[in-house]
């Protein structure tokens, strides 16, 4: 079994946030492999189901994200799970728009999430890092995290979400190269690859963990 979870603050506030992509891109997962509907469990909202060959139990973490590590400690526990069985999809700062890589391991350049998982499983798990892009001054990370995306940025959001869906297969099957260029083939292909990051002029959202 893998275990793929999803970054993000909980509750209806937060649902649009940038800092949320990751429980986007479960959700879309759930829909395009027909999961069951979510139930609590593990301190989030699991489903249990198939994608490829490989069953997969996706969740999205409810604690919070300074917390997610618990949620993804007591399902990779439950289910004795190595930390190379899990996958965590996550916004990256450091990663223009609609950007998208696959690492396994290494720093968690300031992600609280990651923080949080790292300290409770580990480190060497695989990543599905979201580019959100940086909004060029330290003090402005917190409200560019916790805003929602921008109505112009709506299209590139729900393209790369979708083709992160319908190519899950190939990083169930441990085909991270290919995955990833599947998924860059399809923004290409929408036209993102010519398209300029947009400009970003959002205050502070609020004060979630981010």
């Amino acid at each position: 079994m893998l275990l793929f979870t999803g970054l993000g603050n909980p509750g209806t506030r937060y649902a649009n946030n940038r800092h949320n992509i990751g429980f986007m891109a479960i959700e879309a997962i759930a829909r395009a492999y027909s999961f069951p509907a979510f139930r609590n469990k593990f301190q989030g909202l699991a489903s249990e189901g198939t994608i490829g060959t490989k069953r997969v139990l996706l969740l999205m973490p409810q604690t919070y994200m300074n917390e997610s590590g618990r949620s993804v400690g007591e399902a990779l526990r439950f289910h004795k799970l190595d930390v190379s069985d899990v996958v965590v999809f996550h916004d990256e700062l450091d990663l223009a728009e609609w950007k998208l890589r696959v690492k396994t391991g290494g720093g968690n350049a300031g992600h609280n999430g990651l923080r949080s998982i790292t300290s409770h499983i580990g480190n060497e798990y695989k990543r599905v890092r979201f580019g959100i892009g940086h909004p060029g001054d330290k003090i402005r990370v917190h409200g560019h995290v916790l805003s929602d995306f921008a109505k112009s940025d709506r299209e590139w959001v729900e393209t790369v979400v979708d083709a992160v869906a319908r190519n899950a297969d190939l990083l169930a099957a441990g085909d991270d190269a290919g995955f990833q260029n599947r998924v860059h083939l399809a923004m290409d292909a929408a036209g993102f690859a010519e398209k300029k990051p947009s400009s970003k002029k959002d205050g502070d959202a609020g004060e979630a963990a981010s």
